[in-house]
């Protein structure tokens, strides 16, 4: 396999200064050896005295590799061992749980060499793990939380419907809570494992050619009694267009983003579907005119259990976007989203077609 280079190192792995450093001291011992060798020619003490010449050569050679060898050693400790130690101890610190540790550079020139680049790929990746600890963490608070509030319900009323006093109707009140906090919890643990099983999925399901029209027509129709209970119309511009994908994953998509759009528009509001090719794309997108949605909420829409409009807290998890970046990015396309508060919103799936 051909190795490519890492554009980003711009510098050595001794720089020039330092190098010139040790010529210029190198040089100037050998120059002080010259010099003394000289002074013994002059005063005839190299020809009088071989012995005293055989000792200064010996001397002289032992003296050079002593210096050579420290510089060595002083490089190796300046350009490896340091760096090394500092990165084997940093690494430690996050072995022991402690993903905050970042190792500063050891450059003042601002250039990079590859000890530099290793740094900066260990700081991001001490970041990603600060990431995946916290959403985690948040994970199973959430979850913790959700899983929580729909039992405390069905713990309560069910209580409640031991009281013998209790009138028929109030019963059935009850009765219908605890069915839709059991829905509630059913359809959260559901999502749940979709979002698990996708997540860990590395084998990708048959797919097979279908007509993306005719599924989104039958996806739209299964809201259609949510829609007219709450006035909305609806409208539908779906060109024929055949794909090849897993049929059920792309359910996944079609179905939260229609459920959303029913759930954030309000009474007479409107919903479009629509289905369009450009540029060998299958492009689908589904409009309302409700709520909309705010900047820094846009930018968290597809995390786990993010819930921007708190309202309609009690009418979802938080898991339905998150199933449907999810299931986009595995085949292989793109969603957007075009919201503004109190306009409406556009989500815009693109397939290749």
């Amino acid at each position: 396999m051909k190795k490519s280079k890492d554009l980003r190192i711009n510098a050595g792995y001794v720089s020039v200064k330092d190098f010139l450093l040790l010529f210029f001291a190198m040089a100037a011992f050998n120059g002080f050896h010259m010099w003394i060798y000289q002074e013994f020619l002059e005063r005839g003490l190299m020809e009088t005295n071989i012995q005293f010449a055989i000792n200064m050569l010996i001397a002289y050679i032992m003296v050079t590799a002593a210096l050579f060898l420290t510089g060595i050693a002083v490089i190796r400790h300046i350009f490896w061992n340091r760096p090394m130690r500092t990165i084997s101890q940093a690494a430690k610190q996050i072995a022991l749980g402690d993903f905050s540790v970042r190792i500063p550079p050891l450059r003042r020139d601002g250039k990079k060499d590859f000890i530099e680049v290793m740094f900066d790929d260990f700081n991001t990746m001490a970041e990603e793990l600060t990431t995946i600890e916290t959403l985690k963490n948040d994970f199973i608070a959430n979850v913790s939380h959700e899983i929580k509030t729909p039992l405390s319900v069905i713990q309560s009323y069910a209580t409640a419907l031991q009281k013998e006093s209790l009138q028929a109707e109030e019963r059935k009140e009850y009765s219908e809570i605890i069915i839709e906090a059991t829905q509630r919890l059913t359809a959260m643990i559901t999502n749940i494992l979709k979002l698990n099983k996708l997540e860990n999925q590395e084998i990708m399901p048959k797919t097979e050619p279908f007509d993306l029209s005719e599924q989104l027509r039958r996806c739209a129709v299964a809201f259609e009694d949510l829609w007219e209970q709450k006035n909305i119309e609806f409208e539908a511009n779906l060109d024929e267009i055949n794909v090849c994908y897993d049929n059920n994953m792309l359910e996944i998509v079609w179905n939260n983003l229609l459920s959303n759009a029913v759930k954030f528009t309000g009474s007479g509001g409107k919903i479009t579907l629509s289905l369009k090719s450009a540029d060998d794309l299958a492009v689908v997108s589904v409009t309302d005119t409700g709520i909309g949605i705010d900047r820094d909420t846009q930018t968290h829409i597809f995390d786990k259990f993010y819930q921007g409009d708190t309202s309609h807290a009690q009418e979802g998890n938080g898991l339905g976007l998150a199933l449907v970046k999810k299931t986009v990015d595995l085949l292989g396309g793109t969603i957007a989203v075009d919201s503004k508060s109190g306009h409406g919103t556009t989500f815009t799936v693109c397939l290749k077609n």
